[in-house]
């Protein structure tokens, strides 16, 4: 198993134990899920544009979809 599907099982299991508690532990719980996806998007985001330093953005290319930029 994959050390990311290992996180986001452990992202859910926390989610999961914290829901309902009033502690605060849920919110923290759902503030690092977040972190996490915006960690992926980080990534992602980095993997496909490949516009200059100014982050403007590339032409597609023949067939590409935008909704995947």
């Amino acid at each position: 198993m994959s050390s990311d599907t290992e996180k986001h099982q452990q992202l859910l299991s926390a989610l999961r134990a914290a829901q309902g508690k009033g502690d605060g532990s849920f919110e923290e719980a759902v503030t690092r899920a977040f972190e996490h996806v915006f960690e992926h998007l980080e990534r992602l985001n980095s993997h496909v544009s490949q516009g200059g330093p100014d982050g403007e953005d590339r032409h597609l290319k023949p067939g590409e979809s935008p909704t995947l930029r």
